[in-house]
């Protein structure tokens, strides 16, 4: 399926996958508008995408892989394979010889494995992009100077906008070697000549310093200041002339003189005194931006909008560049969408847009944020893509990722993934079920297998809730579980709800196959995505549930 060309109906869609693979095979030539990306200079995947095991490292358990998330991108032997071929591939010389040099100036390092990987990316980039398309590259300053290498060799040098400089810090710490990094480069290109920029969108707002340039006020509040009507040169006779008992070389026209002392615009201070015009606050266009943006602060842990995404940007960053290169109903584009951000811009500004990631938790904040700003009716206007929707596609995941089933799983039953985050390594993540203010929240723990059945799974679980006086425990397995395990499970005890006084099975089992047919655990409160219960605090019997979680 590949999405309809420019001026085609449109349906904004989320992707769960390699962009590499989602660009290549569902976004059409030239059909986007803006491509904006903040690809993670570190991340748990190999050079091609896929999350694989690093040196020292041994994939055998999707908590093998926890280790291995922040590790940066490593050269090593499949990056050296996979970036051949990759090579192979690129059809112009340009970006070949390009790569070949930073091989040459860089060595076999992380940093070139980081270029590697973004180089197809990029192609593909400049592929779906009209020719009024504009692509932002967000980065930082140690491999910005390699990016605009690889872009000008992907686009052309002359299609190079600006290098815009974006404070993200503040200054906290200081070096005998060095000066602190505490900005991002965000990198602007055109695809063609035809790319424009909308004019009216590249001012910012006056601050302080400008209202005290208008010191004056009409009745109705308005401000303004007194502008100067003479003319600089006294070289055109014919605006020199009597107005209002004054001789002066005038700007204007004596006819535009008294149209504007009829309009209120005209006036003169006092009798015999020069006239001057009264300029507006309201009627200018603010300062012209400039390519260093020091006006929109970075989030800080108390900023509202801010979710937990350690890369969040701020939404007045994206709203700028999309309100600069975009109008409404043009296509955006994130391929590393992460926290949502862009797609938030995008949404609220309305353009369509498609996001992509990698990873589940970005797919499942993504939708949760969307649909806690927006209202679940927002739902309607945008479809996920790439999760599991049967059985077979589970097994698919499971194949896969193994870490990234684990979370799949969590997240359907309402949960936080919480790898790393408990001793007993037999717990997944953790549902919270909100109580009030003063008692805060309590848990359900949660445990995925993949494994045929086993007893064991039960009683690890079992322990886990009674060691860390949680209230319930729910196992998720891809397996049917005998008849037995499920007696055991019953035998386990109940949960009171305090809000409501019911009794809730103790210990739930829930299968893969049940979850993607709709049904859910029987919690007491409804299901909600790990973002949203997040904010609201810090499988025996089942139930059908609308919709995704």
């Amino acid at each position: 399926m590949v999405l309809a060309r420019a001026g085609a109906t449109r349906f904004n869609k989320l992707f769960f996958g390699d962009n590499l693979a989602v660009l290549h095979e569902h976004v059409g030539s030239e059909s986007v508008d803006l491509v904006y990306l903040d690809p993670p200079l570190t991340s748990n995947t190999s050079p091609t995408g896929r999350r694989e095991k690093r040196e020292g490292v041994t994939a055998t358990s999707p908590r093998d892989n926890i280790q291995a998330r922040d590790e940066p991108w490593s050269w090593d032997y499949d990056a050296v394979v996979w970036g051949e071929e990759m090579l192979d591939g690129v059809a112009d010389p340009r970006v070949v010889s390009s790569l070949r040099a930073m091989h040459q100036l860089m060595g076999e390092s992380d940093a070139l494995a980081y270029i590697t990987m973004m180089t197809p990316r990029l192609i593909e980039c400049h592929r779906i992009l009209k020719k009024r398309g504009s692509l932002f590259l967000h980065c930082d300053p140690t491999v910005s100077h390699y990016l605009k290498m690889l872009l000008d060799s992907i686009f052309d040098p002359e299609a190079f906008r600006n290098e815009i400089v974006w404070p993200k810090s503040l200054t906290k710490s200081s070096s005998t070697h060095r000066l602190p990094f505490s900005h991002d480069v965000i990198l602007a290109y055109g695809k063609t000549d035809a790319a424009r920029w909308n004019h009216e969108a590249l001012f910012q707002a006056r601050g302080t310093d400008d209202l005290k340039k208008y010191p004056h006020r009409d009745p109705d509040g308005r401000r303004y200041q007194l502008a100067s009507l003479t003319a600089p040169t006294s070289d055109r006779p014919n605006l020199t002339y009597e107005f209002l008992g004054v001789t002066r070389n005038w700007r204007l026209t004596k006819e535009r003189m008294e149209e504007g002392l009829r309009a209120g615009r005209v006036v003169q201070p006092g009798p015999g005194r020069t006239p001057h015009l009264k300029r507006y606050l309201d009627e200018q266009r603010g300062n012209p931006l400039g390519d260093v943006w020091t006006d929109i602060p970075p989030l800080n842990a108390r900023t509202p909008e801010r979710v937990g995404y350690p890369t969040q940007k701020p939404l007045a960053l994206m709203a700028r560049i999309i309100e600069a290169t975009t109008r409404p109903g043009d296509l955006v584009l994130d391929p590393f969408a992460g926290s949502g951000t862009t797609i938030d811009a995008a949404q609220s500004l309305g353009r369509s847009w498609i996001g992509i990631d990698l990873d589940l938790l970005a797919i499942d904040l993504i939708d949760a944020r969307l649909r806690s700003k927006y209202s679940e009716s927002v739902r309607e206007t945008y479809e996920i893509l790439g999760t599991p929707k049967t059985l077979p596609d589970a097994r698919e995941l499971l194949f896969r990722s193994p870490l990234e089933f684990e979370r799949w799983c969590v997240m359907l039953v309402g949960g936080q993934p919480e790898e790393g985050r408990f001793e007993d390594k037999a717990i997944d993540g953790v549902v919270r079920i909100p109580i009030d203010e003063k008692d805060g929240s309590h848990r359900v723990l949660v445990s995925v297998k993949s494994g045929p059945p086993d007893f064991q799974y039960l009683q690890h679980l079992t322990d886990a809730v009674d060691t860390q006086q949680a209230a319930m425990g729910l196992l998720v397995m891809i397996s049917e579980p005998p008849s037995d395990m499920m007696d055991a499970a019953r035998q386990a005890g109940s949960y009171r709800y305090p809000l409501n006084g019911q009794e809730y099975p103790r210990i739930q089992i829930v299968t893969v196959e049940e979850m993607v047919r709709g049904e859910r655990p029987n919690l007491p409160v409804p299901l909600l995505p790990f973002f949203q219960a997040r904010r609201k605090s810090d499988g025996t019997g089942l139930s059908t549930a609308p919709g995704e979680c």
